[in-house]
């Protein structure tokens, strides 16, 4: 990225490494696995739900737009793109998918540990009214370097 790297670089970094996914009533839905790319420059999500779903995002820092962008793809043909950045302590990424439906998705971390983190997926079919798709809470298994 040459040499005066911006902040808003490292603002997915809490995101990196292993983690169980639990829903709202503590049932194990998955197992995300993110790591670094590029030397942080983007990242690489794995995920292996317990349904069978398996999914994969790359992200990155599109610094000429100055926003993080998310391409996310599955094993059911779902394709979703969405940009955004930190919006008070949390990652907020938006896209739309045909229909229009708008997604948010938003990443925070739980009362500030950074093993524990919220993932809440809201979707308005409508465009205006936002109802919740996923709530997920993430429990780190095992931390990775955000470099490599």
């Amino acid at each position: 990225m040459g040499e005066q790297e911006p902040a808003e670089l490292r603002h997915f970094d809490f995101w990196i490494g292993d983690w169980e996914v639990r829903d709202q009533d503590g049932t194990l839905v998955g197992h995300n696995r993110i790591r670094p790319l590029f030397d942080g420059i983007g990242l690489r999500e794995e995920w292996r739900g317990v349904s069978g779903l398996r999914g994969a995002s790359l992200n990155v820092y599109a610094a000429r737009r100055g926003v993080w962008h998310q391409t996310w793809v599955d094993s059911n043909g779902t394709l979703l793109q969405l940009d955004g950045g930190l919006r008070d302590g949390s990652m907020v990424l938006e896209g739309t998918t045909p229909g229009p439906v708008r997604h948010r998705i938003s990443w925070s971390l739980v009362d500030g540990d950074p093993d524990r983190i919220r993932q809440l997926w809201e979707t308005a079919p409508d465009g205006e009214d936002w109802s919740v798709l996923f709530d997920g809470r993430y429990q780190r298994t095992r931390k990775a370097d955000a470099t490599t």
